[in-house]
C-alpha cells in the first residue's frame, strides 16, 4: 500500500466516522433535554414550607448535564477537524516539555 492510498483509507474511515458522531450528538442531545426537564420538575417540586427539597437529585442531574454538554462539544469538535483535514486526532503531545 503506497502513502496515497494509505492516506486516501485514512480519510475514507474518518469521514464515515462523521454519521456516528452525528447520532451520538442527536442521542446525548436529546438524553440532555430529558435532563433539563427532569431538573425544572424537581425545581417546581420543591416546597420550602413543608420542607421538601430536592437539591441532591438537582445537584447530580445538574452535573450530569455539565458531562453531556462537554461530551457533546467534543463531538462536534471531532467533526470539525475531520472537515478541516486536521491531523493528529489524539490528545496533544509535549514538545520540549511544553504543550504549546
Amino acid at each position: 500500500m503506497t502513502h496515497a492510498d494509505e492516506s486516501r483509507s485514512v480519510e475514507q474511515r474518518l469521514s464515515e466516522d462523521i454519521p456516528t458522531l452525528e447520532a451520538e450528538i442527536a442521542a446525548l442531545t436529546l438524553e440532555r433535554e430529558t435532563t433539563i426537564r427532569t431538573i425544572r420538575e424537581l425545581m417546581a417540586a420543591e416546597r420550602p414550607s413543608e420542607g421538601i427539597y430536592h437539591n441532591a437529585e438537582i445537584f447530580e442531574l445538574q452535573r450530569d448535564k455539565l458531562r453531556l454538554d462537554v461530551d457533546i462539544q467534543f463531538r462536534v469538535n471531532k467533526i470539525n477537524r475531520i472537515n478541516l483535514g486536521i491531523d493528529g486526532l489524539g490528545p496533544s503531545e509535549p514538545k520540549n516539555g511544553f504543550l504549546f
